[in-house]
């Protein structure tokens, strides 16, 4: 096996994001350290304020470090200009947002076409890839629907058909769950466990204990330091035991 396929897929080795409020010194992170497995699915949980946004953010190449190195598919993302950023965002990860973020005048179809239009693949192939995501988070039979004629659970779909439509390294989700309902939320859970199980190495950023449980790994945030890292069940439960008062 060559280093490439060897080594992690993500990197983060002391990673620390500093910001200024007015005189006050802010440390969202402080000294995070853990590598992601190509392959593996990985749920970072936390409360708010823990620092799991702003570690998502840098996973995600929407921000960087202050200092530490994350480096992700080998390259070192410190130093990159933003179109850099934007360009390894475009070719290496697919995101899946709470919100969905679909156009909604555009059909599923056109959703999922998106980041290959960006990327200026021609019609013809992009048409193609977007329609077998769609066959492949079974929605075979909504491509030609807008929004607004979808379930939330099926928008969620959609989100994720658009998220692997250009065969990302990463597939990295922000509360996917968080608008919708339990059943609905089951369900794109289980989606998240075959797409785990077909190879893809998926990140999901939580605040509840029952999603991060359901992932064989998760990385516990306190205080922008990861103060738990292990088996996703042990974590999660080492985070309800936090919740309740003595």
């Amino acid at each position: 096996m060559d280093a490439i396929q060897s080594s992690p897929l993500l990197s983060l080795d002391r990673i620390t994001r500093v910001y200024r409020v007015g005189s006050e010194v802010v440390r969202a992170l402080d000294g995070v350290s853990f590598g992601v497995a190509r392959g593996e699915w990985l749920a970072v949980v936390g409360q708010s304020g823990s620092g799991k946004s702003t570690l998502m953010n840098i996973l995600g190449c929407l921000d960087t470090p202050s200092s530490g190195t994350y480096r992700i598919n080998g390259r070192d993302v410190q130093g990159l200009q933003d179109d850099e950023l934007s360009d390894l965002r475009n070719k290496e990860i697919g995101f899946v947002f709470q919100t969905f973020q679909l156009l909604s005048r555009a059909t599923a179809l056109a959703n999922v076409e998106l980041p290959l239009v960006y990327r200026g693949v021609a019609r013809r192939e992009r048409r193609q890839a977007a329609e077998e995501a769609l066959r492949a988070v079974g929605l075979a039979d909504r491509m030609h629907h807008r929004p607004n004629e979808l379930s939330g659970g099926q928008r969620q779909r959609v989100a994720v058909a658009r998220a692997l439509v250009g065969e990302p390294s990463l597939l990295l989700a922000d509360e996917p769950t968080g608008n919708l309902d339990s059943n609905t939320g089951e369900e794109i859970i289980r989606l998240f466990a075959e797409l785990h199980q077909r190879g893809h190495t998926i990140v999901l950023v939580t605040h509840e204990p029952r999603l991060a449980a359901r992932c064989p790994r998760a990385v516990r945030l306190m205080d922008g330091r990861v103060v738990a890292d292990g088996p996703g069940r042990e974590v999660a439960m080492l985070g309800i035991a936090q919740a309740v008062p003595a």
